[in-house]
């Protein structure tokens, strides 16, 4: 009886950590590190989208960017989510929102609260609201910020500039 009691807590505990290890990868970043990849110089497009779990309309946008960034999957265009989610709420809230809405994509968390420290760093147009979505031509240093919803086509007119 007490093999089987064994086994069985293996069971569970190997089953638990096999849930735990499948959940989105976030990785927390400063705005320096976001920076970095806006000025690095590449062929491909960068898309960043700021969100947050507890923004509605960036949660209704989110299903037209992932349609969007799948059927972009052939050209050089590069989509990054950039979370405003508190870093405490990163394993209770943002990684089951994200195994819940089997979004795979890569996801930072941007920990810094201090919004007005780096908004202008990314548009000096944004006011501040999310969502928001800047698309960057990285080769020719060149940008489009969009402050609010943007819906499939809406996007893909903005992004359509950028790609040959």
């Amino acid at each position: 009886m007490s093999i089987l009691r064994f086994l069985f807590a293996f069971l569970i505990l190997f089953l638990s950590s096999t849930e735990k290890s499948s959940s989105q990868p976030v990785h927390i970043v400063k705005i320096g590190e976001v920076l970095s990849r806006i000025n690095h110089t590449s062929d491909t497009v960068l898309v960043l989208n700021f969100w947050a779990t507890w923004c509605v309309p960036c949660i209704e946008e989110l299903p037209d960017f992932i349609k969007m960034e799948k059927d972009l999957a052939n050209q050089p265009v590069k989509f990054v989510y950039l979370s405003l989610d508190f870093k405490k709420n990163l394993t209770g809230k943002l990684q089951p929102f994200l195994k819940k809405n089997e979004i795979t994509s890569e996801v930072l968390l941007l920990d810094e609260p201090d919004y007005n420290s780096w908004i202008d760093k990314i548009s000096v147009d944004w006011q501040g609201a999310i969502p928001a979505t800047v698309v960057i031509d990285r080769k020719n240093k060149s940008q489009t910020f969009h402050e609010g919803s943007l819906n499939y086509n809406e996007l893909k007119t903005i992004i359509q500039k950028y790609i040959p």
